[in-house]
């Protein structure tokens, strides 16, 4: 993954047919990424916090070929880990948290309380934790879908506990259950 600090710079998006409904991918120009849009955000429908298109924004699916691309292989079950650039603005703790959610390998999970032992954050703080998880504005490729309760339940997730719950079962990380 490529990471780097925001600019300011043209605001493009297109949308993108998915399993989980329509993502609404937003990016900025950048002469390093593919396709020459780093990704700012990765939107879901009914999402808390999902970006909403802007009126100054402008619709440009072709830059954002390779991330179709690549989104579609991952729920192809081709990929399980993207190669995009991103470029988001959070607080320092909150860069930290997303930029480590990477690290958590496709199919697992992990707890939050066990992700704040891995990256330092002290256990008084894993509700701050929390809060920068639910403020990920990049849901799918910066996976905080992969942090679960310590008891193994589904705890939030801002486009819902359902598209957790269907996204760590696609990941194999759950099984299917029958109805």
């Amino acid at each position: 993954m490529i990471s780097s600090a925001a600019t300011t710079a043209t605001t493009r998006y297109t949308t993108l047919d998915s399993p989980m409904g329509e993502l609404l991918l937003v990016g900025e120009e950048s002469s390093t990424a593919p396709g020459g849009t780093a990704l700012t955000a990765l939107s879901m429908p009914g999402q808390r916090g999902a970006a909403t298109v802007q009126p100054h924004w402008r619709r440009d699916p072709r830059s954002f070929a390779e991330a179709a691309r690549q989104l579609r292989a991952y729920f192809a079950g081709e990929l399980s880990r993207f190669e995009l650039e991103f470029r988001t603005t959070g607080t320092e703790l909150q860069e930290r948290v997303w930029r480590d959610l990477e690290a958590i390998p496709y199919g697992t999970t992990t707890t939050y309380g066990r992700l704040a032992e891995a990256i330092g954050v002290p256990r008084s703080d894993v509700r701050a934790l929390g809060a920068a998880i639910g403020a990920n504005p990049l849901l799918i490729l910066r996976p905080c879908h992969r942090v679960i309760g310590a008891d193994g339940t589904m705890r939030g997730y801002a486009a819902g506990v359902e598209r957790k719950t269907a996204l760590l079962t696609h990941e194999g990380a759950l099984q299917p259950t029958l109805l």
